[in-house]
Parts: structure tokens; sequence; C-alpha cells
């Protein structure tokens, strides 16, 4: 395992559909107020605003835990229990440069070590072409996060999706919505960076949750989702542009037959953290194909 990913939760064999996931939202799961109080947190963010005008806060789910019920029980396999956060908090805490000591220090007072930091929970996917290869992209330099770096399609699921509005509440957010947006957004995401049309596009199967380390333990929720399209037809769609064709500079193809080994590659070095989870929840839940 690379000391950058870690992983959180595994799904079973072939991943989870939507309907074998659920959602429980609750204050109870947001973060803890920093020691000494949050306003660390907005003297980072208008620092940060001086240097990048451009930047906007929004709110964003926030992931406290999730637990597989064991083999044969009945119902949703998979609960997600998530709370409330926003990127401004994210930048405060998970990129401050106190992120290891808050860790300590969550592990100290609540027996939790993300217990102060935002954790926003982001979505990526691992997407295979008609004719066996995975889809990467090569991230822009002007991008905030992991510039030059390697990726799969990913973001976030957006609570203003389910809840319109700047302040969404948890009473206002049902667990059911909020599944079906984590499962839309990741599909939403790859449109948005690949410009494939949704039709092309299979429903996505969860494979688990990896933690970016050099994030401070940040969790993304990983999909396999199959293209329709071959790799030819998503470097067409790809070059004529999306609507975040901006995030990226190029796309890169890799054979399915090749991701098991990926890790002793050229190409394993230039990926991104949550890249490098997703690919190892691939490699042990989808597995190439027979």
């Amino acid at each position: 395992m690379d000391p950058e990913v870690s992983v959180l939760l595994q799904c079973p064999p072939g991943g989870l559909p939507e309907e074998q996931v659920r959602a429980e939202l609750s204050p109870d799961h947001d973060r803890r107020p920093l020691p000494g109080g949050d306003e660390a947190i907005a003297a980072i963010w208008e620092s940060r605003l001086q240097a990048q005008p451009w930047l906007f806060d929004a709110p964003k789910f926030r992931l406290h835990s999730a637990t597989l019920a064991p083999t044969g029980s009945q119902g949703p396999r998979l609960l997600l229990r998530l709370g409330l956060t926003s990127y401004r908090d994210f930048l405060g805490t998970n990129w401050a440069s106190s992120a290891a000591w808050l860790r300590q220090q969550g592990a100290t007072d609540w027996g939790d070590k993300q217990a102060y930091l935002a954790d926003p929970l982001g979505v990526g996917a691992t997407l295979a072409t008609a004719d066996n290869f995975l889809v990467f992209l090569r991230r822009s330099r002007q991008v905030a996060e992991a510039p030059g770096l390697v990726d799969v399609p990913g973001g976030h699921p957006e609570p203003q999706a389910v809840c319109p509005g700047d302040s969404p509440l948890h009473k206002n957010l049902p667990g059911e919505l909020v599944v079906h947006e984590l499962f839309s957004s990741v599909l939403q995401e790859i449109c948005d960076e690949v410009n494939v049309p949704l039709p092309t596009l299979s429903q996505p199967l969860l494979l688990g949750i990896a933690c970016n380390e050099t994030s401070a333990g940040r969790a993304s929720a990983e999909f396999y989702v199959q293209c329709s399209l071959t790799s030819e037809q998503v470097k067409k769609f790809y070059t004529s542009g999306g609507a975040e064709a901006h995030e990226s500079t190029g796309i890169i193809f890799v054979e399915i037959q090749r991701v098991q080994r990926l890790q002793e590659t050229k190409l394993w070095a230039e990926l991104c953290p949550s890249a490098k989870g997703a690919i190892f929840l691939y490699n042990q839940v989808q597995g190439s194909p027979a």
C-alpha cells in the first residue's frame, strides 16, 4: 500500500449499487469545534481569499464513519454516517499547517483523530471504456489540489443539489436523496470532465472509501463505471471540450490488464493520492474482467 493513501472501507466483490447504500444525516456527525475556537479557520480563509479572490465557499457532506453489514444481512449493506461541512473549513483544518496536531488532539480529546477535521467527502471513478481501457486525466497546473498530477474523474456530491440554498440543514437532507446525489454526482463529474454523454455511462458501483493521507485523511468514495464508447471515441469527446475542460490538460488510457500492476510503473508516481486509492479498490473489488 502507498503511504499517501489508506483504505477506510472495501465493498464486497463487484461493488455495491445505489440501492445497497443508505445514509444517516445528523449534526452529531459534524466536526467538533477547534480546541482554541474556530477563529483560526476564519483567518486562514481570509488569507486564501486575498491570494485567490476567485475562491468561494460551499457546503459539503462530511464523512463521519461507514459500516458494512455482514454478508447475508437483510436490507442495504452499507451505512454512511454523514454530517455537514464546507470548503472553507476544509482549507482551515485538513489543509492547515496544524492538521497533524489536530489529528493528535482529536485522538486525545475524542478518541477520533478526525474529530476536528472538515473531511468533506469526495467521489472518484474508475471509468472503463468498451475496448477495456481505464480513463485518467492530467490535472491542470492551475487547479488548487494536485496540480499537474494524474487523476481519475471525480469531485464532490453537493448538499445544495438535494436542498437548494446556502445553508442546508441536516433535517432537510433525506438519506435516500443524499445517496442518490452521491451516485449521481460521480456520473455528472465524468460528463463534465471527460465530456462523454450521460447515456453512454452505466450505473455506478461503489468499490469502497479511500483516504488521502496528504490532506489529513480526507475520504473519497470510489466507484466503477462502464462507458459504452471505445477509447478513441472517448478521446474525441474529451478533445472537443466540456463543462470542466479547464481542470485538465490531457487524457490518458491504460489497458485494464495493466492496471493490476500499475504500482510497478512510472505512471504510479504521477498519480495523485485519490487516484491511487481508486486503483487499489478497483483491483481488490472489481479486478480484471475474465
